[in-house]
């Protein structure tokens, strides 16, 4: 029985790894309690926690716990595009001010809307998502998903 436990250890050791590079555990109660905190240790013991309570699909179920109902499986969408912008923001930047261009395309393929609206929203938006010179990228990420909602 001794074995099991040390193995199991390894085994979640070995697979927390790979849990680094995501951002997210998703909704629920276990990544309410252990969030904020970051590394393998807290992700794993998030995804333990809602997967131990099913918090996740009570959570999804009723809009509770961080969850909502009406969510669309993204894939960690808005990490995509926050990683886009951070190595692309100059070349978005001079897109979004003439509405065309390989970047306004690729952000719109990652966002999955239409590539002219997408174009024409960015342009119609500039002044709100590039304010100033000194804008990072996580400004310009949220001010593109705000763009999205209006």
């Amino acid at each position: 029985m001794k074995k099991l436990y040390i193995l199991s250890a390894a085994a979640a050791l070995l697979i927390s790894g790979n849990a680094e590079a995501i951002d997210s555990t998703g909704c629920g109660l276990g990544s309410m309690a252990w969030r904020g905190q970051s590394g393998p240790a807290p992700q794993v013991l998030a995804v333990t926690t809602n997967g131990t309570f099913g918090s996740q699909t009570f959570g999804i179920s009723f809009g509770t716990s961080g969850c909502d109902p009406n969510g669309r499986i993204t894939g960690g969408t808005q990490k995509m595009v926050f990683n886009f912008i951070e190595n692309n923001m100059e070349q978005y930047a001079l897109d979004a001010s003439r509405g065309e261009g390989e970047t306004l395309d690729t952000l719109a393929g990652i966002l999955n809307v239409e590539k002219a609206e997408f174009a024409k929203k960015s342009q119609q938006y500039f002044a709100a998502i590039f304010p100033n010179d000194n804008v990072d990228a996580v400004y310009v990420t949220k001010q593109i998903f705000a763009m999205l909602q209006a």
